[in-house]
Formats: C-alpha cells, structure tokens, sequence
C-alpha cells in the first residue's frame, strides 16, 4: 500500500492509538486528535513520528476548521478513523437522560461532525476511506448499555447510509464493529451511573461487577485489531461491517439467526398488513 495519511480521532489511547502506531510502523503519516495538552505531549513520548491536533470532537463547529488546517500543515488526508468515543453504563430507569445526551454527542455527533469535514473532500478527490468504529454494540445489546449500544446503533445506521451516497465517488465507508478487547473501555475509559433502585440489584449487579473484573483481561489484542484495519484500507472492496473478534462473531450471529427466527414466526402478521 502506498503511503497514506491517517486522521485518527481519540488517538492517545486504546484503538486509536494502537492503529496510529500500526500505521507508522508500515510507513503511513498519522495525524492523531487528542483534548488535552497533557495528552497530547504523552501521544507524542509515545509516538514520536506522529502529528497530533488538539480537538474535542464535540466542538462540532470547529471540525472543519480542524480538517482544513492539518490538511494544509500535513497534505490531503486519505483515511478517516472516526475512533473518538467512551462507554457508558447504567439501567436505563437509573440513568439521566443527561448522560445519554453527553453519550451521543461524543459517539454520534461527534463522529458525524469529523467525516462531514472530510465528506467534500474525498468527494471532490474521487477517493478516500471512512472507517467509523462503532462496536458488537451497535448490531446486539446488553443490559446496562443501553445509552452505548443506542449509539452505536445510531452510528451504524449512519454509515450504511454514508457508504452508499459516498460510493459513487468512489469513497470507501466501513464500520469497524470490535468484541471484547483489552483496551481502558470497560476501565477508566467507562462512566457508570449510581446505583438507586434496588430492584435491579439482582439483574445488574452480577453485570457490572463481571466487566468490572473482565476489564484488561478481555480476549481481543488490540494490536491485532490495528493490524486488522489496516488490511481492510488497503481493500478495494470493503465490507459495509467488519466484525473483529470471536465473541462479536458468536453473539452476533446467534443474533442474526435469532432475527430469522422471529421473522418466520411472524410473518403472517407481518404479510396482513399490505392493502
């Protein structure tokens, strides 16, 4: 693959940075976001070859802004990691619907705002790559995840629809759908909402206390998902979806056939209902 240059949002840790580390490894130019001058001078111990560009993806209004300036500091960006996201976890009674919009102005907006930067310009190039990091999150659910998979579902959908009005020009749009994978997500990188009603102590305690101790001992290397994306931007025919890791693999095909299932049973009422 002939040298690139990434944009990678939320870069300084987790997926981000073990793609822009990957991508600098094979040659590529990385330019990495990252909210914090304390986080920016560690992406820059740590990766020294890297660019880095101080930005909170929720400031929407200055996205293309951001884009413009690192494509005139560094030249034409060619791939998009639309990285930049957290979890959140709560039941859903329990949780403020504050927090749910804090959610989906990171995971949703936020990603939104950053490719609508890059949009006119792969257009107007004829070329470009999209890949949105949504999660198993975003095609099954989980108790406890509500506002996250809602998300992720939100910004699933986006692509799919992104990817067929990009095609035309020849604009790639993939999202990036990962399992478990020992990265911060379940760790500091996860806000939780306090407890308040006991009557979901039995369903959701259990829960929470499992992800708890399962966080940094998950199956997925995120060093293998970097490896991974990295072959699916050299593809000229890239999957709307790329599941990475055996247990999306598992959970969301159980889910697929779970969904035929229910179709079958119900399809005579489904049928009833043309004129």
């Amino acid at each position: 693959m002939a040298p690139k240059i990434f944009f990678i949002t939320g870069a300084n840790s987790g997926f981000g940075f073990a793609i822009a580390a990957a991508a600098i490894r094979q040659g590529h130019k990385v330019i990495g976001t990252v909210r914090s001058e304390q986080a920016r001078a560690a992406f820059a111990e740590r990766l020294p070859a890297a660019r880095s560009v101080l930005c909170d993806v929720t400031e929407f209004d200055r996205m293309a802004d951001v884009v413009a300036q690192a494509e005139e500091d560094h030249g034409p960006i060619n791939v998009l990691i639309n990285n930049a996201g957290y979890g959140h976890e709560g039941t859903l009674e329990e949780s403020p619907l504050e927090e749910m919009r804090r959610q989906f102005d990171v995971n949703v907006f936020g990603a939104v705002a950053v490719a609508k930067a890059l949009l006119p310009r792969f257009r107007e190039r004829r070329s470009g790559f999209i890949v949105n990091v949504t999660s198993m999150g975003g095609m099954i659910t989980m108790p406890g995840i509500a506002y996250y998979c809602g998300s992720k579902f939100a910004l699933q959908g986006i692509s799919e629809v992104m990817r067929a009005e990009m095609a035309p020009f020849g604009v790639h749009v993939t999202a990036l759908c990962p399992g478990s994978f020992r990265t911060d997500w379940a760790g500091r990188s996860m806000i939780r909402t306090e407890r308040s009603i006991a009557d979901y102590d039995a369903q959701f305690d259990p829960i929470r206390q499992a992800r708890q101790a399962r966080s940094g001992q998950q199956p997925g290397d995120p060093d293998k998902l970097a490896a991974a994306v990295l072959r699916l931007v050299e593809s000229d025919n890239p999957p709307p979806q790329l599941l990475l890791g055996s247990d999306a693999l598992g959970l969301v095909s159980d889910r697929i056939e779970r969904l035929k299932q229910e179709i079958e049973a119900w399809k005579s009422v489904t049928a009833s209902t043309d004129a």
